[in-house]
């Protein structure tokens, strides 16, 4: 009997099973392989390390990064790319090396560095996701880890200016979904009717980028342009993943969608509220502390009392 496969990912929303994109990769490909993995998604009670997220576990290994555990997967004979030629093979390395060269930094941005869109959706959305304090820290983290991502790729010259990164980063993405729009074409995948490992990796990026209700919606907008990208990740959806990880339908997520939003509105109201009043308790005038006044005991008193502490 083989190894039981468990991964561990995050979670989902807006009818995606993870709005994480490495996650959505390698769930993809499992769900195109055939390889049965068992699906643990990061809640409030999980304890591991966030930053390897998607990991792959077995009685004898771990492995963590999209390549990785699909190379594992593979060899353990969960090959959604076994009918490619050597043409496909090669082809399907390029696209890859494109997406996470001109797509990848627009999606990060899009995700943690675009201030409406990290601190109205991605920000509470993962905080959520992560126990208490931990959800106080960690997103700042990962968005200070996007944009050094970002900056280490994109930032040497000519590119010295943050403004100069994001418009390069959205005109090299834009170009990005244009050229995997050509390449689709018609078709259902990208190599005719059967998805492989590139399908897995577009739809991974694409979906978050497409589902999620974001407020700035430049890369979104353009993609929603390209009528069969879109297309490629409804069938994708609607095929592998009719029901979320929490067997919940599109239509149902939606409706837990909308009370997590109300919810998230509320906290950020009871949050300012809080900031508002310690404001006002720091502006007020300090009153120094009131000294109790100190009791006096008449001789008579002083008297009685030293006589009641002498008797036995």
């Amino acid at each position: 009997m083989a190894a039981p496969l468990e991964l561990s990912c995050w979670g989902g929303g807006w009818g995606l099973p993870s709005v994480h994109s490495e996650s959505l990769v390698v769930m993809a490909y499992a769900k195109f392989s055939g390889a049965p993995l068992k699906v643990n998604v990061i809640d409030n009670t999980w304890r591991g390390s966030r930053g390897d997220v998607p990991i792959l576990t077995t009685e004898d290994n771990i492995v963590s990064q999209p390549a990785k555990i699909l190379n594992f997967l593979r060899k353990q004979k969960y090959n959604a790319d076994y009918e490619l030629s050597a043409k496909q093979g090669a082809d399907t390395l390029a696209y890859i090396a494109l997406i996470e060269e001109k797509l990848l930094p627009a999606v990060l941005h899009t995700f943690w560095v675009e201030s409406d869109n990290y601190f109205t959706v991605t920000k509470p959305w993962f905080a959520s996701q992560i126990p208490f304090p931990l959800s106080l820290i960690l997103p700042g983290r990962m968005s200070k880890g996007a944009l050094n991502r970002i900056l280490l790729t994109r930032g040497e010259p000519p590119l010295y200016h943050l403004r100069e990164v994001e418009a390069q980063i959205y005109r090299d993405a834009k170009e990005c979904l244009n050229l995997l729009s050509n390449r689709l074409g018609t078709s259902q995948f990208f190599f005719g009717d059967t998805p492989s490992t590139l399908d897995a990796y577009v739809f991974g990026f694409l979906a978050p980028l497409y589902k999620v209700h974001f407020p700035k919606v430049q890369l979104q907008e353009h993609l929603k342009q390209l009528s069969n990208l879109c297309r490629f990740c409804d069938d994708i959806l609607n095929s592998y993943f009719r029901l979320s990880l929490g067997g919940i339908s599109p239509a149902g997520q939606e409706t837990v969608d909308a009370n997590l939003q109300k919810l998230t509105q509320l906290v950020n109201k009871e949050s300012n509220l809080i900031e508002k009043m310690d404001d006002n308790l720091r502006q007020s005038p300090q009153l120094p502390p009131r000294k109790l006044p100190t009791l006096k005991l008449t001789p008579a008193e002083e008297e009685s009392n030293s006589l009641q502490r002498l008797s036995p």
